[in-house]
């Protein structure tokens, strides 16, 4: 649930920002959500921190994207303006995660994070 819920708010942010402003003065447009899995082990150190335990954890990545208009030259990811993009960089935040942003061709969001 700590991951679930924070990943839903995000998609629904992304997929409703799409449908708002992607495709203005157009009749149609697509719209893609993809999730993909990457299995990972590595290790970290026990609570003592005198032995390292070995960890499976798996990765996720999830992608929004559209084949809209694309995002406005001046739109900044690290200091969005719009209360829902900082809402979405908030729970990336807290999953821990990474978001990537390209503009061409539409707009594609890539979020990455981790499930231990």
């Amino acid at each position: 649930m700590d991951t679930l819920v924070p990943l839903g708010l995000i998609v629904n942010e992304l997929v409703s920002n799409s449908l708002k402003h992607a495709f203005v003065d157009r009749d149609n447009g697509q719209i893609q959500i993809k999730l993909f899995k990457e299995e990972s082990s590595g290790y970290k150190n026990n609570m003592a921190g005198s032995k390292q335990e070995k960890v499976q954890s798996t990765s996720f990545i999830l992608i929004v994207s559209d084949n809209g208009i694309g995002m406005p030259g001046d739109f900044d990811l690290k200091n969005p303006a719009s209360l829902g993009m900082q809402l979405v960089t908030t729970l990336i935040d807290q999953l821990e995660g990474k978001l990537e942003l390209k503009k061409d061709n539409g707009t594609e969001f890539t979020v990455k994070f981790r499930v231990i």
